[in-house]
């Protein structure tokens, strides 16, 4: 079976990696030291698609290195005690490339410390997800942590072209030709991957060539290659950077980004009822007060993810994240709570006249002498202290003024209702 376009494609010297030129270009200190032939323990942590097994062959051929490669997924101790012991000892520098790496337990990982500490291996890890919460520090103490950047869209046109250009590795002893459009949509079919990107690519020329076109046309492409690659993982960086843009959008009150965030996960295949339950979270946490009634939107939308499922809850969803980013914002109940829980983790005893006072024994040693019941007092409001002495006068919620939140009343009272601004001013 003939190798794949994307592994013949693999570049072979630091001057054909594409899009990585803030770590690997020529005047930076990490190619030089390569060039010198000397090669840091390292965790090249980046999407997929940008080059962090090609970079982790091509540096070690570089500095004259053997390259020994485990599985995460499928090595244990065992062998990676293999790959050690053979490694003990030897004249040349062996380098062990382990592929998402984050995948490896803590014990993998402990077994591994002494060796790359007194350089008997050379450890390069490669990882699609923040190596921060995963790998055990003294790991991460000991290599340097290089941060690959998606594949933008002028780096996949340099990487298709040259696979069309190459008459040994690529197409182009075949003379495949790409028509404009069919291009910018193998580029944005791609999504930063060029794994993706040169796979699509074969694909629409395969699909061409059996049909005896001469030229990939758009509908082509369409054809070979039917789903764009949405970049997103569940359980990655991608899952919390996409989550954390939606909730950003909301509390920036652009209801139209929010839209397109929330589109995002759901298109991913992301659980519906994570995004409704961060939503609950945002109706208290960024406008509160403000539209009370943003919480209730919040735990109707939850409720009727639960009640109806998807396809049809995507349309609950997005009603509730309109609503959020369209309602005016306070963080003052956090806030609130945030003062709050600093002085309630004392010991503090509580005040004599609040303590309950429905035994005997507890009236006897004075609990509940001196309360003051507000329903006695006209307005139903009375002035008394309800906190130790310690914390007496300490305020903790500040009303922001922002849609139903008026400052209080007097007397400490709740602000009454106040009318909702409308629509078009929010």
């Amino acid at each position: 079976m003939p190798e794949p376009l994307a592994n013949r494609m693999r570049p072979r010297s630091l001057e054909q990696v594409v899009g990585q030129d803030h770590l690997f270009g020529g005047g930076t200190p990490l190619a030089a030291l390569v060039r010198s032939g000397r090669l840091p323990s390292m965790i090249l942590w980046g999407p997929a698609g940008t080059g962090k097994t090609t970079l982790a062959f091509l540096l070690t051929r570089m500095v004259g290195g053997e390259v020994r490669q485990l599985s995460a997924v499928s090595s244990g101790v065992a062998d990676l005690r293999k790959v050690i012991d053979a490694a003990t000892g030897s004249m040349i520098p062996v380098v062990l490339f382990v592929d998402e790496v984050h995948r490896w337990s803590k014990s993998q990982q402990d077994v591994l410390l002494p060796a790359v500490e007194d350089g008997t291996i050379t450890f390069v890890g490669a990882t699609t997800e923040n190596p921060s919460f995963s790998l055990v520090t003294p790991l991460l103490s000991r290599c340097l942590l290089l941060r690959l950047e998606q594949l933008g869209p002028d780096h996949l046109r340099t990487i298709l072209e040259r696979a069309l250009a190459d008459p040994v590795r690529g197409l182009g002893r075949e003379g495949a030709r790409v028509a404009p459009e069919a291009m910018e949509h193998l580029v944005e079919l791609a999504g930063g991957d060029a794994r993706v990107a040169l796979t699509a690519l074969e694909a629409a020329v395969l699909a061409a060539r059996a049909r005896g076109d001469a030229e990939v046309t758009r509908a082509t492409v369409e054809e070979a290659a039917q789903h764009k690659a949405v970049v997103y993982d569940r359980q990655g960086d991608a899952h919390f950077d996409v989550i954390s843009a939606f909730i950003k959008s909301i509390r920036g009150s652009d209801p139209d980004a929010a839209l397109f965030w929330l589109a995002r996960m759901l298109a991913a295949g992301e659980d519906p009822r994570y995004v409704a339950r961060r939503m609950v979270v945002h109706a208290s946490e960024d406008i509160g007060l403000a539209d009370p009634r943003a919480l209730l939107v919040a735990v109707a939308a939850a409720q009727a993810v639960e009640y109806v499922g998807l396809p049809e809850a995507r349309l609950n969803l997005a009603e509730a994240a309109l609503y959020l980013a369209r309602a005016p914002k306070s963080n003052s109940v956090i806030a609130a709570l945030g003062r709050a829980m600093e002085d309630a983790a004392s010991s503090d005893p509580v005040p004599l006249h609040l303590r309950d006072a429905h035994g005997a024994a507890s009236r006897a040693v004075g609990h509940g002498k001196g309360y003051r019941y507000p329903h006695d007092h006209p307005g139903h409001v009375v002035d008394q202290e309800y906190r130790p002495v310690r914390f007496q006068g300490r305020r903790y919620y500040e009303a922001s003024g922002m849609g139903e939140e008026a400052p209080p009343g007097p007397q400490g009272a709740p602000p009454g209702p106040q009318e909702t601004p409308p629509a078009d001013s929010l």
